[in-house]
């Protein structure tokens, strides 16, 4: 289709198609590991969700300069969108170069704003590219995605993108994770600069932050305390990542993952830093089982950040009535809001307006969930 002009808004629209494939198998990442999450069966997610912001941009307002095949014509075209070129085109697997070398090609046609679909490698690629002379917006696809300059999900980034303030825009930190040491258990992050994007803040997720003092460390042990009286035998019990869920490990004398998964039974823990399959392959032998997550510290992600290997059919088996949320008083009060982005917007509904969070001995606490429905005209 050709360039209709001035009167819509031009939108540069790419993805990374191997964007967080190594989370459900437990890589912690994919950056150099797409290979290796292939060959432990992970497949492809962020296709998907790039559709679901997309279905939601059929309307003549807009125009997209994009990427041949996986790296963008194929979403637009799957979520029935025509209103595009294809500016960039790449062969084999696409690399961070052809990020860099796609968003240079938007760039130049005038794009008003570079939609990616990724995570925070992906992040910095465009950033990398484009520094501030744009603003960029992220469909949060990858492992982790500690950056923020991704909306909350994809229903949020298209409410963004139709937002009449796409004209204001803020500063959002670029972080940069070593993932290497991720996988060893060690977050190392630094700033690598700072994007222009949208100004909706309640639609895009904060950066993460790290709470460390000694109350906090206090209110861990309590909420490891209380939880630690209330854990059944015979029930199988699915450790999220973070110093909390470590600190109720420690409590009960196990040593955990501080970065994975751990699964826990009888006082025993049954499989170390597991993988989605290694955890439904369990499940299937379980009586029972709860999940037990902490939300990511401001940018209030309950589950779909870091912990995919809690993937929605992990959750579907062990029922939503069944998943444990506990953080500490600090935590909470540095965190605005909790999110859910399991991938199902349906499954996410079931967690209702409200989450009941563990943050003491006996002490908890209603937080707020921001629900971004995708039923829409």
């Amino acid at each position: 289709m050709d360039d209709p002009g001035p009167a819509v808004k031009r939108i540069g629209f790419l993805i990374n198609p191997v964007a967080g494939m190594g989370g459900p198998v437990g890589l912690k990442g994919t950056d150099g590991k797409a290979g290796e999450a292939e060959l432990r069966g992970a497949v492809p997610r962020s296709q998907e969700r790039a559709v679901r912001t997309l279905a939601l941009l059929r309307g003549p307002g807009f125009f997209f300069f994009t990427c041949s095949g996986e790296m963008g014509e194929l979403a637009l075209r799957r979520a029935g969108i025509d209103h595009y070129q294809v500016k960039y085109r790449y062969q084999g697997r696409s690399s961070a170069a052809d990020t860099r070398a796609a968003c240079l090609e938007f760039l130049s046609c005038g794009a008003d704003l570079i939609l990616f679909c990724g995570g925070d490698g992906t992040a910095r690629d465009v950033f990398d590219a484009v520094g501030q002379r744009v603003p960029i917006l992220g469909i949060p696809a990858g492992v982790k995605m500690f950056s923020a300059v991704f909306a909350v999900n994809p229903e949020a980034a298209a409410d963004i993108v139709r937002s009449a303030g796409i004209s204001d825009f803020l500063d959002a930190e670029i972080l940069d994770i070593d993932e290497d040491a991720y996988r060893q258990g060690d977050l190392q992050t630094r700033l690598h600069g700072y994007a222009r994007i949208p100004a909706l803040p309640e639609l895009t997720q904060y950066s993460k932050q790290v709470f460390e003092d000694r109350d906090e460390e206090r209110a861990r042990v309590g909420i490891a305390r209380f939880i630690a009286e209330t854990i059944a035998p015979g029930v199988l019990y699915i450790l999220g990542p973070g110093t909390t869920t470590a600190a109720l490990a420690k409590y009960l004398g196990l040593e955990k993952t501080l970065l994975g998964v751990d699964l826990v039974k009888d006082g025993k823990v049954v499989v170390t830093d597991a993988s989605e399959a290694q955890i439904m392959e369990i499940l299937r032998d379980s009586s029972g089982s709860r999940i037990i997550v902490s939300p990511i510290g401001a940018q209030g992600f309950v589950l779909g950040r870091g912990n995919q290997q809690i993937s929605k059919d992990v959750i579907r088996t062990v029922g939503t009535g069944n998943i444990i949320v506990i953080a500490s008083p600090g935590k909470l009060a540095g965190t605005p809001v909790l999110h859910v982005d399991t991938g199902d917007p349906k499954l996410d509904a079931e967690f209702g307006e409200h989450l009941t969070v563990v943050s003491g001995y006996r002490i908890a606490q209603r937080k707020r969930v921001l629900r971004i429905s995708d039923d829409r005209d």
